[in-house]
């Protein structure tokens, strides 16, 4: 990534089409958008510079997420604006708290907490599901992530602070990133855990972002640092089906 997306936090597609890229990053107010590869990512500006954490597009809207809880939507078809015009402030949707991860399926849109105060009864800080009419979101659900088998095994569910999440589009399974301690959880659709893994420190800096296409490829995007660039990891879906 370049220098502007040093600080990458969040990645979408458009109907899992890979061709664009669309990105957050968590200081300016901006929502980028390139092809894989493009030297220089164009913009277009939201905000005011603030905490944001992730981006989705429901009902052809751009939605950002900021750390509060408070959401900004403007129109897919004006993103190639280098300002936004048309920008629709969302607040009180929310309880207080700390979230990080949005992604958004069918009419649903799924607000991921990163501290919401759970961890009761095996269950870690899950978030809320909203459902779109319009312009408008009403509250339609909760989730809460289920580990109780697994924090037996690795022992790190006090260190399990959700960063991101994504549904792959194949098995309907979820994944969902913990930057806190580079950790990557997958569940089954209701958010009961099937698998963690350890993500290495070399490859994945600090994952903040993740993203399926509708071929069902893996995108993991990283925060850089000082010494390195943000970037952002594919990994190709391979069927566990026996010929």
């Amino acid at each position: 990534m370049r220098e502007s997306l040093l600080e990458i936090s969040g990645i979408t597609f458009h109907n899992g089409n890979p061709e664009t890229i669309y990105a957050i990053q968590d200081e300016d107010g901006r929502v980028y958008h390139f092809r894989p590869g493009d030297d220089k990512p164009a913009y277009t500006h939201f905000n005011k510079q603030g905490d944001y954490e992730d981006v989705a597009i429901l009902n052809n809207n751009v939605i950002v997420l900021k750390s509060n809880g408070v959401f900004y939507s403007f129109p897919l078809a004006n993103v190639k604006q280098e300002e936004q015009t048309d920008v629709n402030e969302i607040k009180d949707l929310l309880p207080k708290g700390e979230y990080e991860g949005l992604y958004a399926d069918g009419d649903k849109l799924y607000v991921l907490c990163k501290d919401c105060g759970g961890k009761k009864s095996g269950k870690i800080d899950g978030g809320y599901v909203f459902t779109a009419k319009g312009d408008s979101l009403t509250q339609s659900g909760t989730f809460g992530i289920t580990m109780q088998k697994l924090t037996r095994k690795n022992g790190k569910e006090d260190q399990f602070k959700p960063s991101a999440l994504a549904k792959n589009p194949l098995t309907g399974d979820w994944y969902i990133l913990s930057a806190n301690n580079n950790m990557l959880v997958i569940t089954d659709g209701q958010f009961n855990a099937k698998a963690t893994y350890d993500l290495p420190a070399s490859k994945f800096l600090q994952p903040e972002g993740i993203a399926f296409d509708k071929q069902g490829n893996l995108y993991i995007s990283n925060e850089g640092d000082e010494l390195e660039n943000g970037n952002i990891l594919k990994f190709a879906y391979k069927s566990s089906a026996k010929k």
